[in-house]
C-alpha cells in the first residue's frame, strides 16, 4: 500500500495527474490505476475527478494527513534499517532558504566525506514554505532561520550568524566606499529578494529602522538573478556575506560591508539545520546533524 499512498500524496501535492506521474517517474495510467486501487482498499473516494483533477474529497483530506505520516514513518524505518550496517545509505530531502544555498552545498559535501552513499535533493524555498513542507513530511530537514520565527517540534543545530553585505558593480561610486550603513541606501537603486522571503523582511526592517525608503526596482526569488542584475545595471543588492563572495568570484563586482549605525548593534539572524524531532534520531539524520556541528562557526 505504501506505493499507492505515495501516488496519492503526489497527486495532492501537484494538483495534476500528469505532473504527479512525472514526479514519481511512472506513467499516468499506472498512477490512475494505483489511486483507484487505494480507493477500493479504503472503501472511499479520495479525489474528485472529471476531465481533470478536481481536488480532494473530505475523506481524501483526512486520508492525506495519515498518508503523509505513514510515508514519513516508512522512510524513517528504512533509514534506521539502512543505518544498522557499516555504511549509511538513503536520500535526504533538504529545503534551504536562498541565502543559505552555499552552506547547503557545504553540508552535503561534509556529509558525503563520511557517508558517500547518502544522496541529497536540495530545494530552494522560503522559510514559510519550509515550515509547510516540514509539517507535510515532504522534506527530511532544512536550512533556515532558527531564531526569527516559530519552527514547531524540531531539533536544531546552529550553523552560522548571517552577515549582510552590499553587492554592487566595481565601477560605481558606491564601490569606492570601505563600508556603509543602512542609512546610506537612501536614493540607491536596489534589487532584492521578493517580499515573501524572510531575508527581505529582515532587510526591510533594517532599512525602516534607518529611516530609508528603499528604491527597489526589481524583486526576484533567485540570488543569481540579483547578482546578474547588479552586474548589468550597476544597482546594489544585499546578500549574505558567504553568498556574495561566491557570486562575485570572477565577476566585476564589489562587496561592501554594512556596519551598524551604533556601536554594539544587534547581531544578524542565526541560520541552522532543522529536522523533525521524532525523526532526528535516525542514523542518517543523526549523521547530518553531526556534519552540521562540524561546519558550525561564526
Amino acid at each position: 500500500m505504501i506505493d499507492k499512498l505515495e501516488m496519492f500524496i503526489a497527486v495532492a501535492r501537484e494538483g495534476h495527474f500528469g505532473r504527479a506521474a512525472t514526479s514519481l517517474g511512472i506513467t499516468q495510467p499506472t498512477l490512475s490505476s494505483g489511486i483507484k486501487h487505494l480507493e477500493e482498499q479504503l472503501g472511499v473516494t479520495l479525489i474528485l475527478r472529471g476531465s481533470r483533477f478536481g481536488g480532494l474529497t473530505p475523506e481524501g483530506k483526512r486520508a492525506l494527513h495519515w498518508a503523509q505520516r505513514i510515508a514519513a514513518d516508512t522512510r524513517q524505518l528504512c533509514d534506521e534499517m539502512h543505518g544498522t550496517g557499516v555504511e549509511l545509505t538513503g536520500q535526504i530531502r533538504l529545503a534551504v532558504i536562498p541565502s543559505a544555498l552555499t552552506w547547503a552545498a557545504r553540508l552535503a559535501a561534509q556529509m558525503r566525506k563520511h557517508h558517500p552513499n547518502v544522496r541529497f535533493t536540495i530545494l530552494s524555498r522560503t522559510s514559510a514554505e519550509i515550515l509547510t513542507m516540514m509539517d507535510a513530511h515532504e522534506i527530511d530537514a532544512s536550512l533556515t532561520y532558527i531564531d526569527t520565527e516559530p519552527l514547531g517540534d524540531v531539533v536544531t543545530q546552529a550553523l552560522y550568524t548571517e552577515t549582510p553585505v552590499a553587492l554592487t558593480r566595481a565601477d560605481t561610486a558606491l564601490a569606492t566606499r570601505a563600508s556603509m550603513t543602512w542609512a546610506d541606501f537612501e536614493g540607491q537603486p536596489m534589487c532584492l529578494l521578493t517580499p515573501d522571503m524572510q531575508n527581505r523582511r529582515i532587510i526591510n526592517g533594517h532599512l525602516q529602522e534607518a529611516g530609508v525608503t528603499p528604491d527597489v526596482r526589481l524583486d526576484a526569488n533567485s540570488t543569481v538573478v540579483l547578482a546578474r542584475m547588479v552586474q548589468e545595471t550597476g544597482w546594489v543588492t544585499v546578500l549574505s556575506r558567504d553568498l556574495a563572495a561566491f557570486l562575485s568570484t570572477g565577476n566585476d563586482l564589489r562587496i561592501i560591508p554594512i556596519v551598524p549605525e551604533h556601536e554594539g548593534g544587534a547581531a544578524g539572524p542565526t541560520v541552522g539545520l532543522t529536522a523533525p524531532h521524532r525523526a532526528s534520531q535516525t542514523p542518517t539524520l543523526t549523521a547530518l546533524m553531526a556534519a552540521a556541528a562540524q561546519l558550525s562557526g561564526p
